[in-house]
């Protein structure tokens, strides 16, 4: 009999993108799948009618359009003080999911290991299986999901070709510090590794927190993919252009696998993300300062509910620990949980497993998302307050 390969054999589908299916389904508020309810900057929807009145129909440039790759490097000068030169160290892909893949693609060796940390986006561990390769993983351990320096460097092989992390962190809101980045570039000069970062949420981050990527570390420039994309920024989850910055030898081969994978990101879009990329400093101050008030408003609901819950440092996410809501509520995992969330509250999240390779690390947790609007987190919050009946 025909059938599906090995590799894909373990895939499942997207718990993320279930939950939202399930709760179109059967009602109630998403806060699942982390897309915002409200429309992007007027400034940046202008720019995509222009280019769509434009002629910007046909194929771009593959690994991005001179203008946004010119953007980008700019923009990574300007917030970072990063040397990027964009006809040799930027690649522009079809968002950050495929410029990660493009990345794994064009580095790793089969048999080759790739540490990731978790709890983790749920597309890390499928990318190393398409790349056959093998991740190792290294937890990030609550209440600050900190990391243990000398577990990572136990879980470094001869096999060992990068690190994989996500900072700020989905699922947990962890902004990794410079100490810890500094812990990691060490292992990865020590050890002549590459790091791989996904640092799609940079710009929102609370708290007076700010964000580093590692390749700004001395040594690291050579040894690093930065990766990030204009969907979380800027509120275009749909527009999928995202984008590589890394040094010329592997954006080489990230242009290689991008081309064959996917060819090229939407050329009218491209040009678009451009007018995104020179936004001025107060739009990233206005970014922050939103969703610091969201993520406010949500945690007091969630709190107030009984959650044992962690506050996020960046990104748009709430992790929680719901064990005692399962065992009053009679069932026995997060997925099970989240389902009952969905049918008893009309709240859809996620179950936590889903951000863990060793599911039992994540069977009590459930995440929340909060880039939504102050009336829809407010429902959502209130429904949530039925929970209190069980404790």
């Amino acid at each position: 009999m025909i059938g599906i390969s090995e590799r894909v054999q373990g895939f499942t589908e997207s718990v993320i993108r279930e939950m939202t299916r399930v709760v179109s389904q059967l009602g109630g508020v998403n806060l699942a799948q982390g897309m915002p309810n409200f429309p992007p900057p007027r400034e940046l929807l202008e720019a995509a009618h222009r280019a769509i009145d434009g002629d910007f129909h046909q194929y771009a440039i593959t690994w991005g359009t001179p203008g946004l790759r010119t953007a980008i490097a700019d923009k990574y000068r300007k917030f970072y003080g990063m040397d990027v030169d964009p006809e040799r160290h930027v690649t522009v892909c079809c968002g950050s999911t495929e410029t990660m893949l493009s990345t794994l693609l064009a580095v790793l060796n089969p048999g080759e290991e790739v540490i990731i940390f978790e709890p983790f986006y749920e597309n890390y561990g499928p990318g190393c299986v398409i790349s056959s390769a093998r991740p190792v993983w290294v937890p990030l351990e609550p209440p600050d999901f900190s990391f243990d320096p000398d577990r990572l460097r136990r879980a470094v092989s001869p096999r060992t070709k990068a690190i994989v992390f996500n900072s700020p962190n989905n699922p947990s809101g962890k902004v990794f510090s410079r100490a810890e980045l500094q812990a990691i570039a060490e292992v990865c000069l020590e050890h002549d590794l590459l790091a791989i970062t996904d640092e799609i949420y940079e710009h929102i981050v609370y708290d007076g927190h700010g964000h580093t990527p590692i390749a700004t570390l001395p040594g690291m420039a050579d040894r690093t993919v930065t990766i990030s994309g204009i969907s979380k920024s800027y509120s275009v989850t749909g527009w999928r252009v995202g984008y590589a910055v890394a040094p010329p030898e592997l954006s080489v081969g990230i242009r290689r696998a991008h081309d064959f994978v996917t060819v090229g990101a939407p050329h009218p879009l491209q040009e678009a993300a451009v007018t995104a990329l020179r936004f001025p400093d107060a739009y990233y101050v206005g970014l922050r300062e939103g969703y610091q008030k969201r993520r406010d408003l949500l945690w007091g609901y969630i709190e107030a509910a009984g959650f044992v819950a962690w506050k996020p440092s960046g990104a748009y996410y709430i992790l929680t620990d719901a064990a005692h809501f399962m065992k009053a509520a009679g069932v026995d995992d997060d997925y099970a949980f989240a389902m009952w969330l969905i049918k008893e509250c009309g709240v859809a999240t996620v179950p936590g497993s889903s951000f863990y390779a060793h599911p039992e690390l994540g069977r009590t947790k459930i995440r929340f998302c909060f880039p939504k609007t102050d009336d829809m987190l407010r429902e959502a919050g209130e429904r949530l307050q039925k929970l209190r009946r069980l404790i």
